[in-house]
């Protein structure tokens, strides 16, 4: 599994939720590999944007391994499917006040449980072992140290050494 930096992005609302990996069968499904556990995402009727504008609504999805094969109204032959083959997948932000979405983290400063202050969060890498932050100054901390976020300001318990390696 290939690590893949997520940074905030002030253009749009949307969120990067999934991509079109590539066509499935003759009646129009697709194969879609999604970024966020969130699985509703392909629920039957929800929507999906393209970053060109195009809305997807979703008809049916099922699983297949760790992906979902897909079918949208209005693709309806593999020839539609293929002009998707590709997209990446947006959608709004989920409200849920109980889940620490990584998009909101972008921009939050970074407190030690001292009150030391470690710098500013600037990306999210994403990585099989532990989700980490990315740091203005260069510092990676994996998302198991994060003890609390609230109002632009996370809150890590790291352990004794974690910065003097940087």
């Amino acid at each position: 599994m290939t690590t893949r930096r997520l940074t905030s992005s002030s253009s749009t609302d949307l969120l990067e939720v999934g991509r079109i990996d590539r066509p499935h069968g003759i009646r129009g499904e697709v194969i879609v590999t999604l970024t966020t556990d969130r699985h509703e995402r392909v629920a039957p009727g929800s929507t999906l944007t393209t970053p060109e504008g195009r809305c997807l609504s979703v008809i049916a999805a099922r699983p297949l391994r760790h992906r979902f094969i897909v079918r949208f109204a209005g693709v309806d032959s593999r020839e539609d499917a293929d002009v998707l083959h590709g997209s990446m997948l947006l959608a709004a932000p989920i409200d849920d006040d109980e889940v620490m979405w990584a998009h909101e983290l972008i921009g939050a400063e970074v407190f030690g449980v001292d009150g030391t202050r470690h710098g500013t969060v600037d990306g999210l890498e994403i990585n099989p072992a532990s989700d980490l932050l990315t740091l203005d100054n260069g510092s990676l901390v994996p998302l198991c140290f994060v003890v609390s976020f609230e109002d632009g300001r996370v809150v890590i318990d790291p352990p004794a050494g974690l910065f003097e390696l940087d």
